[in-house]
């Protein structure tokens, strides 16, 4: 039995990027940084930073680039992927990438702004406040939306 899982928990490195296939269908691409700590044998701090390349494919791809921005908190799960191809120079390339079945939109900090559908930033913060309001009330609880969608990819789909 065989078992290609992974959970992936981060921020992510840029702003998604959007792009669609010849058939029509919308792929997001992004990086999401990990970070490791621990202590070493003379108990010092130790940290590593480990890169992930993630792809994300129809609504969830228009969902990604929509809510996400650099340095968003987003948790991944998702199935790695190693390809391959020929660059411009005749090099044999591959890269191994992570392809998002789930993902799962970390909080919002209180007075952040969320980007719009044209990815500019809106004039007013994403937790509005009213003048009745004091100013020690908390932003109201959102929940975090978690997106399932079980499209299979066909290979034909694949921009690359």
């Amino acid at each position: 039995m065989n078992l290609n899982k992974v959970f992936i928990l981060g921020r992510l490195t840029a702003d998604p990027q959007l792009r669609s296939t010849g058939s029509g269908q919308n792929v997001a691409s992004f990086g999401l940084a990990t970070n490791r700590v621990w202590n070493n044998k003379d108990g010092q701090r130790q940290e590593s930073t480990e890169f992930h390349n993630i792809v994300v494919w129809g609504r969830q791809a228009e969902i990604a680039s929509q809510f996400l921005a650099k340095g968003s908190l987003a948790l991944i799960e998702g199935r790695m992927q190693t390809r391959g191809w020929t660059d411009n120079q005749g090099q044999k390339r591959r890269t191994t990438e992570i392809v998002a079945e789930r993902i799962q939109l970390g909080p919002r900090s209180g007075g952040g702004v969320q980007k719009t559908a044209s990815g500019s930033a809106p004039s007013r913060p994403a937790y509005p406040s009213k003048d009745t309001e004091n100013a020690s009330s908390s932003p109201p609880p959102q929940d975090i939306p978690v997106i399932d969608v079980s499209d299979e990819i066909q290979p034909d789909d694949l921009p690359f």
